[in-house]
């Protein structure tokens, strides 16, 4: 058991993962323990990092939950900072283009989620022309100024304070009409 504070080691990483899985599909244990033939005890004992799981077991956890190996180890072997500040926070300009992009909340293999302010200059745009991922759901948060944004041939203007939230699955399109700059925040979620 670990002190109160102190991180968590792979092994409790591991296990949570382990029950966060089987959580999102909605099984029992004993549904679990039906699918892969290891006993509902023995998963119970590692979804609490009682025990860690052999190479087999493992193995038959991977396969009922579609995932490699090395897939579910890389979701759990590091986690990501809780403080991202904000000299970490990368930022990427396209001067061209008028737009600024900060990854206040980058992406991390073990969350679902990220958060990026966007600056576009007035009278610029962005054309997208597919999804990055089918189905990624999107919010964004205009914090100053006006943008307006096409999805699904649908154009809406975003004020400030107003959100638009949807699932992306196709080309979208981002303009700042002015007269000054829009800044919003952007919060992407995987499916």
């Amino acid at each position: 058991m670990r002190e109160p504070g102190a991180p968590a080691s792979v092994d409790d990483r591991l296990a949570a993962r382990l029950g966060m899985l089987r959580t999102e599909r909605g099984w029992s244990l004993e549904e679990l323990s039906r699918r892969t033939g290891v006993s509902r005890s023995t998963l119970s004992r590692l979804e609490r990092a009682e025990l860690s799981p052999t190479t087999v077991v493992l193995g038959q956890l991977c396969t009922v939950y579609g995932r490699t190996m090395s897939r579910l180890l890389m979701e759990v072997e590091a986690e990501p900072p809780q403080l991202v500040t904000a000299a970490r926070q990368p930022v990427w300009r396209d001067e061209r283009a008028g737009f600024v992009r900060r990854s206040v909340s980058p992406p991390h293999p073990g969350l679902r989620a990220e958060v990026i302010e966007g600056t576009l200059d007035a009278g610029a745009s962005l054309a997208y022309e597919n999804a990055p991922v089918p189905g990624v759901e999107q919010h964004i948060w205009v914090l100053e100024g006006t943008v307006e944004i096409t999805v699904e041939g649908t154009v809406h203007t975003v004020h400030e304070g107003d959100c638009l939230r949807f699932r992306l699955r196709g080309p979208s399109h981002f303009r700042c009409p002015g007269p000054s700059r829009v800044r919003y925040a952007l919060m992407i979620v995987l499916p």
